[in-house]
Parts: C-alpha cells; structure tokens; sequence
C-alpha cells in the first residue's frame, strides 16, 4: 500500500469556496436563500442574487449580508431581473458583467408551478411554466456561459446546479390542483442537465441537477397545509422529517466545491427517499390552484 491511498490533497478545504463568485437566479427566498446563506458561509467573495422582485431582493441580500461569519470581503448583491424572456435575461447578463469579468457558478433556481384540474388546464399557464422552467434555464445556461468559461479549468471546473424537482423523477401531483406543466418542466430540466453536462464539460464547466422534495418554503406551504401539515407530511416521509434549509445549502456546497469536482451530469435527489415509495407523489409537489413563482 503506498501513500496514494491515504494522502489527500489538503482535504480540509474541499468543502471550501473561498473567493468563488456565484449568480443564483430566483434567490429572494426558499431553497435560492437557502443555497446563498451556504455558499457565502462557504467563503464565497460576492454572491449575485436575481429575482424578480426588487424589494425582495434587496430584503434578502440585506439578511445574507448580516450573517456573523462571512469571510472578510464577502458580500451578496442584489440584481433584480425577471428571466422569463431572453431579452430579459440578456439583461441580466449585462447587469452582471458590468460589476464582475467572470462567474464561478451559476445556481439556475427561478421557477413556476401552476395548479389546476385538467380540464380547466389553460395553454397560457403551460406555457408560462415551460417557459420559465426550461427555456429560462437553458437561455441562463447559454448566455452565462462566456463568463462561466473564464475561471474554469480541468483541475477547478466552473459550476452549473440546476433545480429540478422529484416531480419529474416520478409522477407529480394530479387532480384539483395537478401540476402537468411543472412535472414535464422538471423532467425536462433534469434531461437538459444531462445533455448539458456533456456539451459543456469539455470547456471546463459542470453541470448538475438537484431534485428536492417538500421543503417548508413559500411555494410548498400552501401544498403542505394540503396534505395535512407539518407532522403529517414527515410521518409519511423514509426518514421521518421535511427537509430543512442545511439540506439544501450542503448540497449546493457540495456541488460548487472541490468537493464535487468530478460530479458531471448527476441528478442529486434530496427528498428523505419519499418518492421512492411513492407511486404517484400526488398533492406533494407543485402548487395548490393557481401560479407559484420565484
């Protein structure tokens, strides 16, 4: 046995993303907050934070910049911007690359849901969901790239992180308040991630799909009141409990560090295991009648 087997190179700071600059869309609250409170406490230089909102943007970098132990330095900036459109998200770009040469990573987070029964379903609510949930994603992923290209290289990759949703591992929820649009949209996300991870690894950029499934957030609360509330929706879950934001933040962490340097194409579940037992996640995930967006 040589010492091959046992020296790692300087395995405290894998988890570390010192001096790293990150865009995280959709970041105003929910899991986006949750992955920003991580990667800033992970030592990150400057975080971008994107939603559509202004005020709730600004309240959210306000709160991350107020955390006791960020690295000397470190910061999170708000740039508002709604990425439905290209031509929004060329903005965004702009906005952007005006304060920084570069990009780290990118977490694509922004999304939509809309509940309604099938009969009722309308085309425009599909495609609003479609539109944010995929061609949103893909137009971040293509036009971010230039800036993602910079820093990346074979030893230190740049970081795409996708959130996708067990909904589109298994069948998402149906009835009064089914949620067609939202489960198709993540399905597709996580095939993207795959195609993706392999046109963009070879430009030194990663790219992986995260799949949580009922996080206590904004979005879920009304789903979670639903299915019987807090108590209920954990009994029901593998590992007895809901997920909670250290869930989120550690795998985004993970992902966006040395840690995970060698993880390309993967889609990380992070759900207790519930959608494992579940035939059909119905009433889980999407939102109740009506849109959902961050």
């Amino acid at each position: 046995m040589s010492n091959y087997d046992t020296e790692l190179k300087d395995f405290p700071s894998t988890v570390s993303l010192k001096g790293k600059l990150v865009v995280i869309t959709g970041g105003s609250r929910g899991l986006g907050l949750h992955a920003a409170s991580g990667i800033l406490q992970a030592g990150a230089q400057k975080v971008f934070k994107t939603s559509r909102k202004a005020l709730a943007c600004a309240q959210a970098v306000s709160l991350l910049n107020n955390l006791p132990n960020l690295a000397p330095g470190a910061k999170a900036i708000a740039v508002p911007a709604d990425i439905s459109t290209i031509a929004r998200i060329q903005g965004l770009v702009k906005q952007v690359g005006e304060l920084t040469e570069y990009v780290d990573v990118l977490v694509a987070n922004a999304g939509a849901s809309w509940g309604e029964r099938f009969e009722d379903h309308s085309d425009g609510a599909f495609g609003k969901v479609m539109d944010l949930n995929v061609r949103g994603v893909f137009g971040c992923l293509r036009l971010f790239a230039p800036l993602l290209q910079k820093r990346g290289t074979i030893a230190d990759p740049s970081r795409v992180i996708i959130t996708a949703s067990v909904a589109g591992l298994a069948i998402g929820t149906l009835g009064p308040h089914a949620t067609y649009a939202y489960s198709a949209s993540k399905a597709a996300a996580i095939h993207l991630s795959k195609n993706l991870a392999v046109e963009l690894g070879p430009r030194h950029i990663l790219v992986n799909a995260i799949a949580p499934g009922l996080f206590p957030t904004k979005m879920a609360n009304g789903l979670i009141d639903l299915c019987g509330g807090l108590e209920e929706t954990a009994k029901r879950n593998p590992s007895g409990r809901n997920g909670v934001p250290e869930d989120i933040a550690g795998l985004v962490v993970f992902l966006s560090s040395r840690a995970g340097s060698h993880a390309n194409g993967a889609v990380v579940t992070v759900d207790g295991g519930e959608y494992l037992i579940s035939g059909s996640l119905g009433g889980m995930f999407g939102a109740g009648k009506g849109e959902s967006k961050i």
